[in-house]
């Protein structure tokens, strides 16, 4: 896949370590997600959720989404009453539709294969909750390239804020300032960017519903694999 957008331009040492988000950036989970809040908002006698909706609420982990949801069926007061029987009821929902309507992005398992064969030490940081993280890596054959995997319930902070960066980071043994993360939203890159890493963006992911253009980073590029080579181009230069 030929990239159409310009080359990255990352300054900094040689690269030694990627922390790679999972929901947009490896698998699209939109359908999974509105099946997992459609089967909440039923049962909280709501009108359905769409896609279109669900993609710009997708990235700041399950209560964003859920709150996202509740706020345009439900007065404010009563939206917050019925928040933590809503959580409850999706996650026993999403526990059972958990990657059966995700599919992978193409030239992930390519791109994380560079990666790794590049000497590059991985790590999946999400917002997801992590035992859905570690299912789906599972289930789609990527456990075995990240030594790390951190969800969104791993912590006390999730992205934008640098906590989960600077934690995989230590696990892998990196510095920060040798580490890239890649992502699909500003969250991902803001995170990076706090924690004093190169942040590098792919453009078919969800964003919160925004462009791609609007997320300051040091580049983008059109997949996992393609951003491997970023690197790799970085790495001759250093």
């Amino acid at each position: 896949m030929t990239a159409p957008y310009p080359a990255p331009i990352f300054t900094g040492p040689r690269v030694e370590a990627a922390i790679i988000d999972l929901d947009g950036t490896m698998v699209d989970t939109a359908d999974d997600f509105t099946a997992g809040l459609n089967g909440m908002l039923a049962q909280l006698d709501a009108t359905e959720t769409s896609r279109e909706e669900v993609v710009g609420y997708v990235g700041k982990g399950s209560e964003h989404l859920i709150r996202s949801v509740l706020a345009p069926r439900f007065e404010a007061e009563h939206a917050q009453d019925r928040f933590e029987e809503a959580l409850a009821i999706y996650q026993e929902e999403y526990a059972k539709i958990n990657g059966v309507h995700t599919r992978l992005y193409p030239d992930v398992e390519a791109g994380l294969r560079a990666m790794r064969d590049a000497g590059l030490k991985l790590a999946c940081v999400t917002n997801k909750p992590h035992r859905f993280a570690l299912e789906l890596l599972q289930q789609y054959g990527l456990a075995q390239y990240f030594s790390v995997v951190l969800g969104g319930d791993s912590l006390a902070k999730k992205k934008p804020d640098p906590l989960p960066m600077l934690t995989a980071a230590a696990q892998l043994g990196v510095a920060p300032e040798a580490t890239v993360a890649i992502g699909d939203s500003e969250n991902d890159a803001l995170a990076g960017r706090s924690a004093g890493m190169a942040t590098l963006t792919v453009p078919y992911g969800y964003n919160h519903g925004q462009a791609i253009q609007t997320i300051k980073s040091d580049g983008i590029v059109a997949s996992l694999f393609d951003a491997a080579k970023a690197i790799a181009a970085h790495q001759s230069t250093t």
